[in-house]
C-alpha cells in the first residue's frame, strides 16, 4: 500500500509521454526552439497532476503513449509511402498501436481520425475542396487507401468494444452526472455546451483544480439567460472562425523555424519556404504526381518543407477536440462533469495551439522588444505552470490533503470523504463534524446520511443512527446496507416485529440500476441472514431454515458463507435433524477452516451422537485458534462437565470468565458451571459479577439469591430474592426460594421482611 512505486512508475511514463510529443513536434516546427517551447509546456502544465499523481489516471498516460506512438508510426508511413516497401509496416504498426491506445483508454482510438487529419491536411496540404476534386477525379489514390485502412480498423475496434460492453452504452450514478439525469431538454443542452468551455478554461486557467468535479461543482445551466452562456457561445465562435481561417489557408506568409519568409526567401535553416501561389503549385505536383515519376525527389521536398501555420492549427485543433468527443456526452452519457485525467490527450492539442500562436505573435512581432516581451511571457506561463504543479502535487501526497484542497469546488463529496478518512485516522468528533458539514451542502446524500450513521452505531449512539439509517433509505430506497444496519439496531432494542419488516423489505429490493450490484448482494444476503436469526431466536425453526436457503440462493461469490452454513446447521440441529446439521457444519467449515463458531457447534453435534473424542479435538482447535475468546473456553467447560469431568471444567469456566469479564453470558454460564461443580465460594463471586453486569435482569439477580443462601449467607440472599420479584413479582422459583429462605431464617431466630 506504499504509492511511492506507483508515482515513480507514471512520472516515467509521463516523462516518457512528453518525450515522444517534442519529438512529434519537431515534424510540425522543425528543430529550433518552439519545439521545446511545445515540449515544456505539455511536460510541465497542472492539468496532468491528477494522471501522474492518481494511480487511476495510468490509464491515461499509457493510452496517450501508444497514441502517440501510433501517430509517429503514421508519418512514417506518410513519408516512406511510394519509396519504400516497409511503408506498410509503419501502417501496420500505428493500427496496433492505436488497439493498444484503445486498450488503456477508449479514448486511444481516436489516434486514427487524428492521423487522417495528419495526412490529409498536413502532410498533403489539401484545403477542403480540394478533398472532394481528388476524390471525384480519382487522384491520389494511395491517400485513400490508407485513410480507408486507418477507417476499417478504427470501425472493427469500435464495433469489438461495443461488443464487449454487451452492445449498450455504459450505465453511471445520477449523482455523478446531474445534467445527464435532468429532465428538461434545454437544461441537457445548454449544460452540455458549456462544459468543453470550462475544460478549455481549465486548460489555459488550471488556478483551481479538484479530484472530484462531480454533483453541483458545475451548477447546471437551467436558463438562456443565464451569464455562462456567454462564454459557451465565445467558446465555439472562437473555435469556428479558428477553424474556418485555417481551413481556408489564404495567409501568403510562412513561418519556417521561426523565421518570416516573404515570396520565397530561404529561411535560416536552408529550408525552401513559398508563398501560397507556389505553395499551391507545389502542392499539386507532390499530391498528385505519378509515384513513378520523381518519387524520391518528392518526398525529399516534403521532408525539407515544415507545415504551414494554418496546417498546425487544423491538426491541434484535432488533437484537442476529437479525443475529448467521448466525454461530451454526444454519444452517451459519461460518469463524470469533469474529469481533469480526461484532458491529458487533449492537452496535446492545447499546447500546440499556444506554441503556434505564441510563434505567430513573435513572427509578426517588428521590433525586438515586442519579439522578447512575447518569448518572455511564454516562458514565464511554463514557470508558473511548473509551479502550479508542484504545489497541486502537493495535494496529492495524502488523502487527507487530497479532500481538504477539493472542498472549494466540491464541498458535499470533498467533506464525506474528508469524513472517512478522519474516521479510520479514529479521529471520531472530527470525522462527524466533516459528515454533517458534507450533508449541510447537500442533505439528501444517502452514503453520507448512512456513513453518518456508520459512525454513531459504532460509538453506541443507536438512536441517532437509526434516524440517519431511515433518511438515508429515504434518500435512496434501494440501499441494501441501511436497512441491514437498521434492521440490526431494531432487533438488539427488541422491537423484533419492526426488525423483521425491514429485513424483509431489504430482500425485495430489485437487483436493477444499482451503484454496486456485488455490494447490494452482499448486504441482502445478510439481511437474510439476520432474519433467518431472528426466527432462530424465536424459536421458528423452519422459517428460518426457509430464510437461509433463500439467502443461499441470493449471496453473490464474494460473499463469505460460513455464518450463514453454520446456522443452517443450528437450526437443524435443534429440529433434531443431525445428518442435515452434520453436512452444514462440514460445509462451514470447508468454506472457512478456522471458523470458530462451527467449531463449537460441530463439536456438540458430535458429543451429542457419541463422538467424544472426535468432539473434544474440536473443542480443543477453537481454543487453538483464538485463545483470548473466553467463549471457547465455556463451550469446553460444559463438554467437561457433561463427561463429569468437574474439576477440568471448573477451570474452564473460570478461565472464560476472567477473558470475557464484561459478557454476561458468559461470567453467568461460568458461575452456573463452578456451582454446578460444587465450587460454591467462587460460583459466588462470578454470580455476583453476572448480576453487577445486568443489575435488572430477575434470573441473575434470583441465581445470586441462592447461592448466597446455600452459602449461608440469609439476609444478602433474601435482599436479592425480594429485588428479583420486584422485577418479575410472578416468578415462581424465586417465590419458593424466598420461602424457604424465610422458614431457615425465622428457625434461627433472624428478622425477616416478611410482614
Amino acid at each position: 500500500m506504499d504509492p511511492w512505486g506507483y508515482h515513480l512508475v507514471n512520472v516515467l511514463l509521463h516523462a516518457a509521454v512528453t518525450g515522444l510529443f517534442t519529438n512529434f513536434s519537431r515534424i510540425l516546427f522543425g528543430d529550433g526552439y518552439w519545439t521545446l517551447i511545445a515540449g515544456l509546456l505539455f511536460a510541465s502544465h497542472p492539468i496532468h497532476t491528477e494522471a501522474v499523481a492518481g494511480i487511476v489516471g495510468r490509464a491515461d498516460i499509457g493510452a496517450c503513449l501508444f497514441f502517440l506512438l501510433s501517430l509517429m508510426c503514421y508519418v512514417k508511413h506518410c513519408s516512406t509511402r511510394g519509396s519504400s516497401p516497409s511503408t506498410w509496416g509503419w501502417i501496420l504498426g500505428a493500427g496496433l498501436c492505436a488497439g493498444c491506445s484503445m486498450l488503456w483508454k477508449e479514448q486511444g482510438v481516436t489516434v486514427l481520425a487524428i492521423s487522417a487529419v495528419y495526412d490529409i491536411f498536413v502532410f498533403h496540404r489539401l484545403k477542403m475542396h480540394q478533398i472532394i476534386s481528388a476524390l471525384y477525379k480519382r487522384k491520389n489514390l494511395t491517400l485513400f487507401f490508407s485513410i480507408g485502412l486507418l477507417t476499417s480498423w478504427g470501425t472493427a475496434l469500435l464495433g469489438v468494444r461495443l461488443y464487449w460492453m454487451g452492445n449498450k452504452p455504459p450505465s453511471f450514478s445520477n449523482s455523478d452526472n446531474p445534467a445527464a439525469d435532468s429532465d428538461s431538454f434545454l437544461t441537457r443542452t445548454l449544460t452540455f455546451f458549456y462544459l468543453p468551455t470550462k475544460n478549455l478554461w481549465l486548460l489555459l486557467c488550471p488556478d483551481t483544480l479538484s479530484f472530484d468535479w462531480s454533483m453541483d461543482a458545475v451548477p447546471l445551466l437551467k436558463a438562456v439567460s443565464d451569464w455562462r452562456n456567454l462564454h459557451t457561445v465565445a467558446f465555439y465562435a472562437g473555435l469556428l472562425l479558428l477553424a474556418y481561417f485555417s481551413l481556408k489557408g489564404s495567409s501568403n506568409e510562412r513561418e519556417c523555424n521561426g523565421k518570416t519568409v516573404m515570396n520565397g526567401k530561404q529561411n535560416a535553416n536552408g529550408h525552401s519556404c513559398h508563398p501560397e501561389m507556389e505553395y499551391k503549385t507545389l502542392e499539386a505536383k507532390s499530391s498528385f504526381a505519378s509515384k513513378e515519376e520523381n518519387g524520391l525527389k518528392k518526398h525529399e521536398i516534403q521532408k525539407l518543407q515544415l507545415p504551414s501555420t494554418e496546417n498546425i492549427v487544423i491538426l491541434s485543433l484535432s488533437l484537442l477536440i476529437v479525443p475529448f468527443v467521448p466525454a461530451t456526452n454526444l454519444f452517451f452519457y459519461v460518469g463524470f462533469v469533469i474529469a481533469e485525467r480526461v484532458l491529458y490527450v487533449p492537452s496535446m492539442g492545447f499546447c500546440l495551439l499556444v506554441t503556434v500562436g505564441v510563434r505567430a505573435l513573435y513572427v509578426k512581432a517588428q521590433k525586438r522588444f515586442l519579439k522578447n516581451l512575447v518569448f518572455c511571457s511564454t516562458a514565464a506561463l511554463i514557470v508558473f505552470y511548473g509551479l502550479k504543479t508542484v504545489v497541486r502535487n502537493g495535494d496529492w501526497q495524502n488523502e487527507e490533503m487530497l479532500y481538504r484542497s477539493g472542498i472549494k469546488v466540491n464541498p458535499a463529496k470533498a467533506w464525506g470523504n474528508l469524513g472517512n478518512v478522519l474516521k479510520s485516522q479514529s479521529k471520531i468528533s472530527e470525522a462527524e463534524s466533516a459528515y454533517r458539514n458534507a450533508l449541510y451542502y447537500r442533505s439528501n446524500m444517502a452514503d453520507m446520511l448512512y456513513n453518518l450513521g456508520l459512525l454513531l452505531q459504532e460509538n453506541s449512539r443507536f438512536s441517532e443512527a437509526l434516524h440517519y439509517y431511515k433518511l438515508a433509505i429515504g434518500s435512496r430506497p434501494t440501499l441494501a446496507s441501511a436497512y441491514l444496519n437498521t434492521g440490526i439496531i431494531l432487533m438488539n432494542q427488541g422491537k423484533t416485529e419492526e426488525a423483521r419488516r425491514t429485513f424483509v423489505k431489504c430482500s425485495e429490493i430489485p437487483d436493477e440500476n444499482l451503484k454496486d450490484p456485488h455490494a447490494h448482494k452482499s448486504s441482502v444476503t445478510s439481511c437474510l441472514y439476520n432474519l433467518g436469526k431472528l426466527f432462530h431466536e424465536q424459536g421458528h425453526y423452519e422459517e428460518a431454515l426457509t430464510v437461509y436457503k433463500e439467502a443461499i440462493q441470493k449471496m453473490p461469490r464474494q460473499f463469505a458463507p460460513q455464518s450463514l452454513y453454520n446456522m443452517m446447521g443450528e437450526a437443524y440441529m435443534r429440529m433434531s435433524r443431525l445428518p442435515e446439521a452434520e453436512h452444514w457444519y462440514v460445509e462451514s467449515l470447508r468454506s472457512k477452516s478456522d471458523h470458530i463458531p462451527a467449531h463449537l457447534t460441530y463439536g456438540k453435534l458430535l458429543a451429542l451422537t457419541g463422538r467424544k473424542s472426535e468432539a473434544e479435538k474440536y473443542f480443543m482447535k477453537a481454543i487453538q485458534l483464538d485463545p483470548t475468546k473466553g467463549n471457547c473456553y465455556m463451550h469446553y467447560g460444559q463438554f467437561l462437565l457433561e463427561e463429569s469431568r468437574l474439576i477440568e471444567a471448573a477451570e474452564m469456566a473460570k478461565k472464560a470468565a476472567e477473558l470475557d469479564n464484561t459478557e454476561f453470558d458468559v461470567v453467568f454460564n461460568a458461575a452456573h458451571m463452578l456451582r454446578q461443580a460444587s465450587l460454591n465460594e467462587e460460583a459466588e463471586k462470578y454470580y455476583e459479577m453476572a448480576a453487577g453486569l445486568r443489575p435488572n435482569y430477575p434470573a441473575a439477580l434470583m441465581n445470586l439469591g441462592a447461592i448466597l443462601h446455600l452459602n449461608g449467607k440469609l439476609k444478602e440472599a433474601e435482599e436479592n430474592y425480594l429485588l428479583a420479584l420486584q422485577l418479575k413479582p410472578d416468578d415462581v422459583i424465586t417465590q419458593s426460594n424466598l420461602r424457604k429462605l424465610w422458614n431457615i431464617m425465622e428457625k434461627q431466630g433472624l428478622k425477616t421482611s416478611k410482614t
